[in-house]
């Protein structure tokens, strides 16, 4: 082993074996450095910075969590069946009034349709049905002069029922017609005042839409005009 002489340090031994001509340089341990044009000077061009990933835990958990899938679709409107316009008389295939003819009026934001028979002819009211569950006729009415606009779905949904507390509320309910509002009523009036002389002047459709719809045994609904 070589001695050195006290207060002389082996770094320093290292540094006098490179020439001393040039000027020594200390580089960085994070970063590109280049040399410039013409010069012995290195200047700093990028530095790269790393990213804090934060400690990885002690314990895993036996079963991988599931992260929920992010949602891309979007709700595009329902697509009105081309058969259906305003006008048309359908007929109900399911609900209470199953087997009625209706008239539409019109396809509502949530794309349910809106339909009438009229109240004052076959005793439907408006309301609300699903295309699906229609079929739509070759016989349609002029309702152009019928104005429906301020009809859509929050015409439909009655206010919010309450919760009752006590046993007695879980096991029994109030036994009693439900009363329809004032505004309900004059509404379904109008209605009916609007399209009674309109369907007055096609011959016997007052009579077709009083007419039960309905199928016998060895019917083929597929062949079928309606």
């Amino acid at each position: 082993a070589v001695e050195l002489p006290s207060g002389v340090s082996s770094q320093e031994v290292c540094d006098t074996e490179h020439d001393s001509t040039k000027p020594q340089v200390k580089m960085a341990r994070t970063g590109v450095w280049k040399k410039k044009s013409g010069s012995s000077v290195f200047e700093k061009v990028l530095h790269a910075e790393k990213k804090a990933t934060g400690k990885s835990p002690r314990f895993y958990a036996p079963e991988d969590v599931k992260a929920p899938l992010a949602k891309k679709a979007t709700n595009k409107p329902t697509k009105l069946r081309s058969s259906l316009t305003p006008g048309t008389v359908l007929i109900l295939l399911a609900g209470h009034f199953k087997g009625k003819r209706v008239i539409f009026l019109k396809q509502l934001p949530s794309g349910l349709l809106l339909v009438t028979g009229p109240y004052g002819v076959n005793g439907v009211p408006m309301r609300r049905v699903n295309q699906v569950y229609v079929i739509a006729t070759e016989t349609k009415i002029d309702i152009s002069s019928v104005d429906v606009s301020k009809y859509d779905d929050s015409y439909f949904k009655g206010a919010k029922k309450e919760k009752k507390s006590g046993s007695d509320s879980v096991f029994k309910e109030e036994a009693g017609k439900k009363e329809l509002s004032a505004d309900y009523l004059k509404n379904q009036k109008a209605m009916d005042s609007a399209l009674t002389p309109i369907i007055a002047k096609t011959k016997d459709l007052e009579a077709y839409l009083k007419a039960h719809f309905s199928l016998k045994d060895g019917d083929r609904p597929h062949l079928m005009k309606f």
